[in-house]
């Protein structure tokens, strides 16, 4: 294998070509990137860089120098736009093609949108820099979605001294994901400091002056921030042959094809030890599965199933919240540290008869050691919280 190519120039893909030089793979390795800045971290966006307490510079995964003793051949601000697996060759938007023996992809997702004009969305660098130049005391500000992204960013946006109005079609913030009960003790937080957050509304549109709800209502803005989930880049493997299915479609090793890999936010694979097929959308998974795919292409006749347990966290105001485990689907949710009225506490899920994840609030990493074991050991549910 003489050429390898990485398409995706974030967490997932920097972490496959370290891993090829770090095992001894040193053909020709091309890094393609649609942003033209070098590599850099993502979850700042939302807490350090859009409040300002860190530099834009200090989000770079690696210095340059670091990238330079890599000996890649980079590809960057220009996005991949066409895949032939049949002929090993991938095009770029400036009408080049690129041949390879091997690749990678690592594209990634993009944010859902809403109809309308002059909304912010919040995954780039200059998406963050863009927003945090009009945030400031008095400024109002309309947060659509109460995910994550949109929580945190609310927090921030409060902490700048903006009026934060954050809307949310579901009854509970994030119930989806964490149960409702969790889900109702990290809205409290918002709401307790005066984030004006509404749920059950749904937005069908971006408006000059603010947003429209579902229901006709407006509500006036300065400026508007969605944040109501990502798609991931995929349209431009179509007619590829690869199978696409929210996300690259991949087995146990994170293989799409022969000799054609996927990691990362775009990549939907087969996760044995949850038994389930899934896409994670977390930094630490785009650094290990990038990691797992570089080695599975590398060593072919030594692959090993990706299996991780998913790691996840968050920072909203004074609360630190860290997820091991696969969360969505569960079918209970059972407190078994702390309180929840405290925002202090640890939650298990259950899924089928199995510990499938657990949920921090205020705990120290330490704590959340064991459980993390567990889960990995697919432990039993009666077993694990007694």
């Amino acid at each position: 294998m003489n050429r390898i190519l990485v398409v995706g120039a974030s967490a997932a893909g920097l972490a496959a070509v370290e891993t090829l030089r770090r095992e001894g793979y040193d053909g020709t390795l091309t890094l393609v990137g649609d942003e033209p800045h070098l590599p850099y971290d993502r979850p700042p966006l939302s807490k350090q860089v859009l409040s300002a307490e860190w530099a834009p510079e200090r989000v770079a995964l690696r210095a340059p120098v670091e990238l330079d003793a890599l000996g890649l051949e980079l590809r960057l601000g220009g996005a991949a736009v066409g895949l032939d697996v049949a002929d090993r060759t991938v095009r770029l938007a400036d009408g080049s093609e690129l041949a390879y023996d091997g690749l990678i992809l690592a594209t990634g997702v993009r944010p859902r949108r809403l109809p309308g004009e002059g909304a912010h969305v919040l995954r780039t660098l200059d998406d963050a820099l863009t927003l945090r130049e009009r945030l400031g005391p008095g400024q109002r500000l309309v947060v659509v979605g109460a995910g994550f992204l949109g929580a945190e960013a609310a927090a921030v946006a409060w902490k700048l001294g903006a009026q934060v109005t954050l809307l949310e079609p579901a009854p509970v913030p994030l119930a989806h994901a964490v149960g409702e009960e969790v889900g109702r003790v990290l809205s409290r937080a918002h709401l307790e400091r005066g984030v004006d957050l509404r749920t059950g509304a749904g937005v069908t549109e971006v408006t000059e002056d603010g947003v429209r709800l579902a229901g006709g209502e407006e509500i006036e803005a300065d400026e508007v921030l969605v944040a109501i989930g990502s798609l991931p880049n995929t349209e431009w493997l179509a007619g590829s042959g690869l199978t696409v299915g929210d996300g690259v479609v991949c087995d146990q090793y994170c293989e799409a094809a022969r000799d054609v890999y996927a990691a990362g936010d775009v990549a939907r694979w087969y996760n044995p030890l949850f038994g389930l097929s899934m896409r994670i959308e977390h930094r630490t998974n785009a650094a290990e599965q990038g990691m797992a795919a570089a080695r599975n292409l590398l060593n072919p006749g030594a692959r090993k199933a990706f299996s991780p347990v998913p790691y996840f966290w968050s920072d909203q105001y004074e609360m630190k919240i860290q997820a091991y485990g696969y969360l969505r689907g569960h079918e209970e949710v059972r407190v078994v540290e702390g309180e929840l009225a405290e925002r202090r506490f640890v939650a298990a899920y259950r899924t089928g008869e199995r510990l499938s994840g657990v949920l921090a609030v205020g705990m120290a990493p330490k704590v959340l050691r064991g459980w993390r074991q567990a889960v990995a050991a697919g432990a039993a549910w009666k077993e694990a919280v007694g």
